[in-house]
């Protein structure tokens, strides 16, 4: 018995080591990755990223009436009184007129863009006044024997054009326009009259750098009287600048103007300009020199050429700006100097007393006008008064065929703002001609007088 428990005893350390070996191999470690080899994440892998969304389809392109939509209302409207005393006529001119001007101006399609503008004229008080073409017969209201007042009641289609602007160096516009050229000494829209001076015309205007030019095909003038004195019109205007720095400016130009129905206006006028603009320490000089020679055209006058010499000096220090300016307009005693078609209110006096017998401003022997003007804008603002302005020129006039002094003029002027869209205007001219002039000197016009007052309302 003593024997067998070693072999028991033995029988259970085998037994013990064959379990512990069997277990030892179910619970082996596992296997060392090799060097290189990717270790597999416990994290479960991130899904695709989701795909984008298709892209929008493009818009379509904008249609004639969404171009139409896109535009912006034109409507202005002023309301005038004008008296006028003249020497040598018993009444008073009187006029109460009030113009408004309503519109539409597209947006661009395809580069185009439209423009319909209508005008009415609309007197509201008595007619107490002459409306006629200077120095021609007959009166259009037969009022004789008052002073002219050029604001007739008028209704018309004002502008109606088409522009198409395919780049910034290219512009043509057709149909009935406003062309304002310069400083309009010689082509402008007469917007100092109620009924504006407008073009049936073709115009190209073309820009290169520095050099730009303007072209125009006149076929019809339809002028401040109403269409029984618009013009017929086989007119070029042509007018080149090169503008080579702030200091100078050069300009050239040809008017090649004829007018069925208003031979007496028809003549071709050449010419050049220089003008610019610098500083001298706080104050800033600008001037201009202009020459041109105006001739016979087409042979609808008696031969003739006549210059015109014209030239500026200002300068403006803060708020105020003292201007010297010259102008010759030559005469030979039968006919001077003309600008049918330009804002000549703005030249030789407000008092628009050179009247020539074909409707223009000029003197048969010529005029010259040596004037000087002060301006100054105050900068006081209050509420309803901001914006202000005050004017005073005065002009002295000569004889340019002999020389003789044919008169004086005071014009004034003052002007405010009373809402960002409403403006105030009060203006006063005061023409006093010599009263005798030397034999041989063609006689001055009459003196007179006259006032406005002014509302003008701009959407």
């Amino acid at each position: 018995m003593r024997s067998a428990k070693p072999v028991l005893a033995t029988g259970a350390a085998l037994t013990v080591l064959i379990m512990a070996t069997t277990s030892q191999a179910q619970t082996a470690p596992d296997p060392v990755a090799p060097p290189g080899a990717e270790t597999p994440s416990d994290e479960a892998p991130e899904p695709p990223p989701p795909e984008p969304p298709p892209p929008e389809p493009p818009a379509p392109p904008p249609t004639i009436s969404d171009a139409i939509g896109a535009g912006k209302l034109i409507f202005e409207s002023r309301l005038r009184f004008e008296s006028v005393d003249q020497v040598g006529l018993a009444n008073t001119g009187q006029a109460l007129t009030l113009r408004t001007r309503l519109g539409w101006e597209t947006g661009a399609w395809h580069d185009v863009k439209g423009l319909v503008e209508f005008e009415d004229v609309r007197q509201l008080g008595a007619e107490d006044y002459n409306i006629q073409v200077p120095g021609v017969a007959p009166s259009l209201n037969g009022k004789t024997l008052y002073p002219i007042i050029n604001d007739p009641e008028v209704t018309e289609l004002n502008r109606a054009q088409l522009t198409w602007s395919p780049s910034s160096e290219l512009s043509i516009t057709a149909g009935r326009q406003r062309i304002l050229i310069d400083d309009q000494r010689f082509v402008g829209n007469v917007g100092w009259r109620q009924d504006e001076q407008t073009f049936d015309a073709l115009r190209v205007d073309a820009a290169r750098g520095r050099l730009k030019a303007t072209y125009v095909y006149v076929g019809h003038v339809n002028r401040i009287l109403g269409e029984m004195r618009d013009w017929d019109s086989d007119s070029q205007l042509l007018n080149v600048t090169w503008a080579l720095a702030e200091p100078l400016k050069l300009q050239g130009f040809v008017y090649a103007l004829d007018f069925e129905n208003s031979p007496a206006n028809s003549s071709i006028t050449r010419g050049a300009k220089a003008s610019g603009k610098l500083w001298l320490g706080l104050v800033q000089l600008a001037y201009n020199a202009t020459y041109a020679r105006q001739s016979d055209y087409r042979g609808a006058t008696a031969p003739f050429d006549l210059d015109y010499q014209g030239g500026d000096v200002a300068g403006t220090f803060d708020i105020y700006t003292v201007r010297l300016s010259y102008e010759s307009l030559e005469g030979n005693g039968v006919r001077g100097f003309t600008t049918p078609l330009a804002t000549t209110h703005a030249f030789q006096g407000w008092a628009d007393a050179w009247v020539s017998p074909a409707g223009n401003k000029s003197f048969r022997d010529g005029l010259e006008d040596l004037n000087l003007t002060l301006v100054v804008k105050p900068r006081f603002k209050f509420t309803y008064l901001f914006n202000s302005e005050f004017t005073v020129r005065y002009h002295d006039f000569d004889d340019q065929r002999t020389g003789a002094d044919l008169g004086g003029e005071w014009d004034l002027q003052a002007s405010a703002a009373l809402t960002p869209k409403l403006t105030l205007l009060v203006k006063y001219a005061d023409f006093e001609r010599e009263k005798t002039v030397p034999l041989g000197t063609a006689a001055p016009p009459a003196s007179r007088t006259k006032t406005w007052i002014s509302l003008e309302y701009r959407f």
